[in-house]
């Protein structure tokens, strides 16, 4: 008997529940700690420039030695959709990290993204329920509880602001575009595909910003950075991009940046474990309100 409609829906909520979604939020939440424990011995441009020069150096061997299919008139769309969602989101979060942004405030900024995302999803053909909008609502109230302790504007510039809020609709615009125009790829080779993009965007931008030059004078080799920037290539842009392009073609985008709300809370507790940060009983609070919120979104109605 052929698939219906409504059983095709139920086979892609059943794969959202699985523990593919809570392996993207734990990596995915990983990227702040990673900042703060890279950021102090590189440049931002600098540091983003190797971890995707990082991901070549794994990714491009795999791919000539298994001879992954190349995605014929698909490669501008997979470029463009990687400069949104690697280069211009973290060129974005990274820069007003390293300006002063607290990260409770950039976590909130950019955990606006299912809001825009399901602004937009009508223009690529998606349909957001009331039932959506609700849980929606419960995510970035959630999320407003988590980092509400954290939040600091006394002297935060306008600028790291503006950065964020960059990101912000940069991976929205990416997540959107790809999902409408690329969605089914090979991962290896999309992977390469868009960090080679991002590659050549950063580096001009290191070399005029950052001073960058062929010795990487401004880097310290310590330990702590290697294994930061190990983490940013391995664990973020290879696994956690890899989870992230996999939800991508088997979900709603709606759905997928759902998940965003689930950041915040979990790098709150990363850095309570970690760094003794606070994590008190209103954070708690807005972590259920959040995961709750994303349940609304990801269980559509029959």
């Amino acid at each position: 008997m052929p698939d219906t409609p409504h059983a095709a829906q139920t086979a892609r909520n059943a794969s959202f529940l699985s523990p593919l979604p809570l392996f993207f939020v734990l990596l995915w939440s990983s990227g702040f700690i990673v900042a703060k424990f890279g950021l102090p011995y590189a440049p931002p441009l600098t540091f983003l420039l190797l971890r995707f020069l990082g991901v070549l150096v794994f990714l491009v061997p795999a791919v000539l030695v298994l001879r992954a299919p190349w995605p014929h008139g698909k490669i501008g769309h997979i470029a463009l959709a990687g400069l949104l969602v690697q280069a211009g989101y973290l060129i974005g979060v990274w820069c007003a990290i390293k300006q002063g942004m607290p990260a409770g405030l950039s976590a909130l900024i950019v955990g606006m993204q299912p809001i825009l995302t399901a602004f937009a999803a009508p223009l690529i053909g998606e349909k957001v329920l009331p039932r959506q909008w609700l849980g929606l609502l419960f995510g970035i109230g959630g999320v407003g509880l988590v980092v509400a302790a954290k939040i600091q504007l006394v002297g935060l510039s306008p600028d790291a602001i503006l950065l964020c809020v960059l990101a912000l609709f940069s991976i929205t615009a990416g997540t959107l575009y790809q999902k409408h125009h690329c969605p089914q790829f090979d991962l290896r080779v999309g992977t390469v595909i868009q960090f080679a993009a991002s590659t050549i965007v950063v580096l001009p931008l290191a070399m005029y910003f950052e001073g960058l030059g062929p010795d990487f004078a401004a880097v310290q080799w310590t330990p702590r950075f290697v294994g930061a920037l190990l983490w940013s290539v391995l664990g973020l842009s290879i696994g956690a991009i890899f989870l992230l392009f996999a939800l991508i073609r088997r979900n709603d985008a709606t759905q997928v940046t759902s998940l965003m709300y689930l950041t915040p809370p979990t790098t709150a507790i990363m850095a309570w474990l970690m760094f003794g940060e606070a994590f008190n009983a209103l954070g708690m609070a807005g972590m259920a309100l959040a995961v709750t919120g994303v349940i609304f979104v990801v269980k559509k109605s029959k």
